[in-house]
């Protein structure tokens, strides 16, 4: 469970070798992770997310911003109902129905949280709010207040604090902690302060707040400078208690502080640090690839702790060193973050007891008719294919909770003939509801390209095509292969996502999955 809101434990001198310190792992993947460009997920993704984090160790989910729609509203309501073991938050302006909204959804939670932000750097005082700074410290005292009138457990940023005049960010946070703000976050909004700067900062609010022991401090950075997590344990060393980061490191423009990055640094430089967390470190690579299937995000093959080259060694000096002793180029074992050693487990033969065992072990908790229909899935991809990898479980898995958004439209079959020298024909038939629609077109530069007209016609939505990514689940000639689409409609951008064994029918299931993400959001 979280740690106690005291800010003494939390903020004792760093370096004490005697005791390592709990850090609070904040996890904004769906809220500040979701704000990605094409990485929004529907309630079903969510909640499939949340409950991984929870089972990660994550100390609080920052689970949205409640008043930003209704859809946001309700999943962060649904988080707050059905995931435990963790405190559920919601993001929350310094204004009265903000907050308002922000309560509705948490109070469920056994554990909930109201994080309420108010910018206070000069640049967003004279361009972004236009108030003075005693304006501003009177709306932040009132917003953590209101908040503090629901519940116990209050978080305050001072939006682009790392930009703020010292002087007034100290006055602004004393302020804070004695309207009964229990966590004080200090973000680098931008992405612009260094590691010595953020230790600066952090060092100075330790010692010129008076009242700074009653809160426990929390770090927010972002990535556009490439530093994000360098300044997180910078601030750590000063003494935060708290580190705020995402899945993966995505976010808003370059993304945030990567959880598996910050929570690896501490785990394995704790002769440093000396400070842990409550990360199951062993879900870390599960869960970013349940992440990234979830969002259309893909992790880049050299990415640190969680990319596929991570624990790849090409080099002959490095191999013969790795013979002889692993730990000559290894800091970490595979084991410690959740790679596995082999990828075959299941074939035709095996029962649902396996399956569900195996889409835990995968970062996947699936509910009883998700399991069966999956299953099922699994069932007839095993006739099809002598082995069965774990990448064809995720791709199935995750074509389920992808699919979990209204099937307004659905595939019933297609036909496709191309060539080299002549124009590609494709014959589409569609299910809406009870009736059945069939479109042949024969037109466009490829079989791919024609079923995007024949689905448009169909459907009477017209998509513009910004990404289009296809690749193979797992290893061999008859892998699964996933297509990710982002698309564009009426100016708003969409992602879908297919997989199947033939490369053609996973393009028009992505796209029907994108489809119908509109015509949900439309409804």
């Amino acid at each position: 469970m979280p740690q106690s809101t005291s800010g003494t434990a939390e903020t004792s001198e760093p370096g004490n070798a005697s005791n390592a310190r709990m850090i609070r792992i904040f996890d904004t993947t769906l809220r500040d992770g979701e704000q990605s460009p094409g990485a929004s997920m529907n309630l079903v993704e969510k909640l499939e997310v949340a409950q991984a984090l929870a089972d990660l160790g994550v100390d609080i989910i920052e689970a949205g911003f409640p008043i930003a729609s209704p859809g946001d509203f309700e999943a962060v309501k649904q988080i707050a109902q059905t995931v435990r073991g963790t405190t559920i938050c919601g993001l929350a302006r310094c204004n009265d129905k903000d907050i308002d909204a922000a309560w509705e959804a948490v109070k469920y939670a056994p554990q909930a949280r109201i994080h309420v932000f108010l910018a206070t750097s000069a640049i967003h005082r004279e361009f972004k709010l236009r108030m003075t700074t005693d304006e501003i410290v009177e709306r932040a005292i009132a917003g953590v207040r209101r908040a503090a009138n629901y519940c116990d457990d209050v978080e305050f940023s001072p939006e682009d604090a790392c930009r703020t005049e010292h002087d007034f960010l100290c006055r602004v946070v004393e302020a804070a902690i004695d309207a009964g703000a229990t966590t004080i976050n200090v973000p680098d909004t931008v992405g612009y302060i260094t590691a010595k700067e953020i230790f600066n900062v952090f060092s100075m609010l330790r010692e010129r707040v008076p009242n700074i022991d009653k809160a426990v401090l929390s770090t927010h950075c972002h990535d556009d400078l490439g530093m994000a997590v360098s300044n997180s344990l910078a601030a750590v060393e000063a003494g935060a208690g708290q580190i705020e980061c995402t899945i993966n490191g995505i976010g808003e423009r370059a993304g945030n502080a990567a959880l598996e990055e910050v929570v690896m640094a501490l785990k394995t430089r704790r002769d440093f640090y000396h400070c842990d967390t409550r990360i199951d470190t062993r879900r870390l690579v599960p869960v970013s690839r349940l992440v990234s299937k979830m969002t259309g995000i893909q992790v880049q093959r050299n990415k640190a702790i969680v990319g596929r080259n991570a624990f790849a060694h090409e080099s002959g000096i490095h191999q013969d060193g790795m013979l002889k002793e692993r730990s000559t180029y290894e800091i970490m074992s595979p084991d410690d973050v959740g790679v596995a050693k082999t990828d075959l487990v299941l074939g035709k033969h095996s029962g649902r007891a396996a399956l569900a065992d195996r889409a835990k072990t995968l970062g996947y908790t699936l509910s009883s008719e998700q399991l069966q229909t999956v299953f099922d899935q699994f069932k007839r991809l095993a006739d099809k294919k002598k082995d069965i990898y774990d990448g064809d479980i995720v791709a199935l898995i995750q074509q389920q909770i992808s699919g979990s958004v209204e099937q307004e439209w659905a595939l019933v079959d297609y036909e496709v003939t191309s060539g080299t020298a002549r124009t590609p024909r494709v014959r589409v038939t569609l299910k809406q509801g009870d009736r059945e629609f069939t479109e042949e077109v024969e037109q466009g530069d490829g079989p791919i390209d024609a079923a995007f007209w024949a689905v448009e016609k169909m459907t009477g939505i017209e998509l513009v095509c910004k990404d289009f990514r296809v690749r193979s689940a797992t290893l061999g000639r008859d892998a699964i292969g996933e297509v990710n689409l982002e698309v564009e409609h009426k100016g708003k951008s969409y992602r879908g996502v297919g997989a199947s064994t033939d490369s053609v029918e996973s393009t028009i299931l992505a796209m029907l999955n994108a489809i119908n993400r509109i015509v949900a959001k439309d409804k």
